[in-house]
Parts: C-alpha cells; structure tokens; sequence
C-alpha cells in the first residue's frame, strides 16, 4: 500500500513539472511573436524600386547657324508666253498637231493649213517669171546689137533709146515677178505654223475645218518651259532683296522648290505699297502656272539652339520637351521655338544648353516617368 502511494505521488509530480515546462515554452514563444511583430511593426520593408516606362536616349541643345529669311506670296507665273497666230489671211486649217500641256521644241510643226490655193499661186508665179525671164533674154540681145551699131549710123538714135528700154522694162518685170514668186512661196511656208521657241503650250484656240484671219491667235507657248515666281515684298523690306539671292518658293501643297532673284521691279504699286520681286524657278516640278505660292528670302544667318524635332511635342498648341532629372524621372517642360531647318528645331525659350531631355519617343512618356537612359552616338548639329 505504501509502495502505491509514493507511486501516485511521484506521477503527479512529474504531471506537475511538464505542465510547468510546457507552460515555459508556450510563454517564451509568445515573447519571441511579440517581439517579431513589433519589429515589423518598427522596421517596415523597403520599397520596391520603380520600375522605368521606356528606354530613351538623351540629347542636348546645340548652337547652330540658321538662315535668316525674309517671307513673302506672290503668283507663279510663266517666264515669258509667246503668242503664235496666223499668219496668212482666208486660209482653212486642215491639221492641229498640238494641245495645251505638249512639250515642242523650236521650229516643230504645230498646225498645217489647206496648201492647195497657195501652191496653185506659187506655180502660176514661177511661170510667169519664166515667161518674163524669157522676155528679158529677148529684149537683152535687141539692146546689145543696138549697142554695136550705134557707132555705125544704121539704127536712129530713137530707136537704139527705144531697144535699151525694152531690157530695162523687161529686167524690171522679171524683177517684181521674181518679188511676187517669193511671196507666194512664202504663203505657201505659212501653211505651216511653227514653234517660235521650245517650250511648253498652255493655251490652244486652232480648230480643224476653222477659216482664220491673220493675226488670230492659235496657241500660247511658255517659253523654253520656264516659270517664275512674281513675290509681292513691302516696300521697306525691298532693300534687303538682292539679284542672285536665294529663294525657296512652296506652293500649295508642294514641296520646297529653290529659286533665284533675276530682278526686283524699279517701281512699288501706289495702292499696295508692294514691290514685285521676279524670282526664277529652274526646276518647277509640281509647280504649276497660275498658282498662290509663299517663299522664303534668304538674308543671312544667326546662331541659335536647336534640338532635333523629334525632341519636340506639341500638345494642346504649344511645344514641350521631356528633361530628364534626379533617377532618370523626367519633367514635362513647356519651350518656346522658332525657325525649323532639315531635323533641326530652334528653342527660344524655356530652356538652357546644359539641359538634358528625352531625344525621341516623348510621346509615349507622362510628366514623371521613370526611364532608363542608353547612349547615343554623337551628332553634329545641321548648320546652314
């Protein structure tokens, strides 16, 4: 019986002590989980880095050397237009060759009319200055024997007056049918009406069947294909034009074209206050005869900053550029600009050389971005 008490009494206590022991554990491991949370609670996690939105390289502005121009409109017009008309009266076309746009050169054929009547004229003409010539032979031989014997007393003095003037009529005749043969032939040639130069046609008013006087205008002609830009310049900035300048002339829609200064006008229009200024176009292209067109007078050059145009968005109506700062954020900022040359824009305002911004792609970017910065390979600013 003893034996089983102490037994008892021995499980209990060893009941005791695990309980203890278990009670320690679960007490130190609330400790640790407390002391853990407060930790997090005091030393939260370090943000994660921002993530760029592109991959961009950077440019710089540059000082660049920019033409100076003077702008101005006028009309292009052709340099000079021919009138070709004909030139024989009561005659009846039987051809036209041409029509407005045909390119012809010199001395091309461009309308033939019925030759019938003028080669009938021609031959009568010529048969009638055979029979002249043949007269003359005659009256020539009677004035020569005439000659020989007036030494001898056997022709009167009356007739050998009489003998000379009959070569002198008869050389007289054959003359003025000779004169009139030319015209006939001549006649004949302007059955056929002829470029006056090469060029271009631009009007056609010839129509087959059609009895014409002479005089009528038939076709008009831009002569050797050249045309001209006539700019209207205010009378104060006239000074500034020189012969010889260069010009870039843009019509609707076209593109640029280079042209010449050939002659500012001597007087100024007393209504407009304008002077004409003859600008020549040595190649046209698309330009045509009769259109509005805006030009460019080159007047010297100026140094600037410029950035490439693809730096440059406009939104809203005014220009912006992307500055790259602090961690590769960039800051939309707003710029004023001017004259544009080749990929080259002039920035006047809002921003200094030493800026860094986005070179291309700014469209895709949002004030604050962060972006990651590659190098591009250095290019030297277009100088004109």
């Amino acid at each position: 019986m003893k034996h089983l008490l102490a037994l008892n009494k021995r499980t209990r206590i060893g009941a005791a002590v695990a309980l203890l022991a278990c009670g320690a554990v679960l007490a130190m491991l609330a400790y640790t989980a407390g002391h853990a949370a407060d930790d997090r609670v005091a030393k939260p996690a370090a943000a994660a880095p921002a993530k760029a939105a592109l991959t961009v390289t950077t440019t710089q502005p540059q000082r660049s050397s920019l033409a100076t121009a003077l702008q101005a409109n006028g009309n292009i017009a052709p340099w000079q237009e021919a009138i070709v008309g004909a030139e024989s009266n009561g005659m009846r076309l039987a051809e036209v060759r041409v029509n407005v746009g045909d390119v012809v050169k010199r001395g091309q054929v461009l309308a033939t009319f019925v030759a019938d009547m003028a080669q009938a004229d021609l031959a009568q003409s010529r048969a009638a200055v055979a029979e002249a010539e043949a007269t003359l032979a005659d009256a020539g031989a009677n004035a020569q024997r005439a000659r020989e014997l007036q030494a001898s007393g056997a022709l009167s003095a009356q007739q050998i007056n009489q003998l000379l003037t009959a070569e002198r009529t008869a050389q007289a005749r054959l003359d003025a049918l000779r004169a009139g043969a030319k015209v006939q032939q001549l006649r004949l040639a302007q059955t056929q009406v002829l470029a006056p130069d090469s060029g271009v046609i631009s009007a056609r008013n010839a129509t087959v069947g059609a009895v014409v006087p002479a005089g009528m205008e038939l076709f008009r002609l831009i002569r050797q294909g050249r045309l001209e830009w006539r700019a209207e310049v205010v009378a104060g900035e006239l000074a500034q034009i020189k012969p010889g300048q260069a010009v870039r002339v843009t019509a609707a829609g076209g593109a640029p074209v280079a042209g010449k200064v050939r002659m500012v006008a001597p007087t100024v229009d007393a209504a407009t206050r304008n002077g004409i200024v003859y600008v020549d176009l040595a190649q046209p292209g698309a330009i045509k005869a009769g259109m509005f067109a805006r030009g460019d007078f080159e007047t010297g050059s100026t140094s600037a900053l410029t950035l490439p145009q693809s730096a440059v968005l406009l939104r809203d109506g005014f220009s912006y550029v992307y500055r790259v700062g602090a961690e590769n954020k960039v800051a939309q900022t707003k710029v004023e600009v001017g004259r544009r040359v080749g990929d080259r824009i002039e920035i006047t305002g809002g921003l200094d050389a030493s800026t860094k911004v986005v070179a291309s792609g700014a469209g895709f970017l949002a004030d604050g971005d962060t972006v990651r910065v590659v190098e591009a390979p250095v290019k030297t600013a277009v100088t004109r």
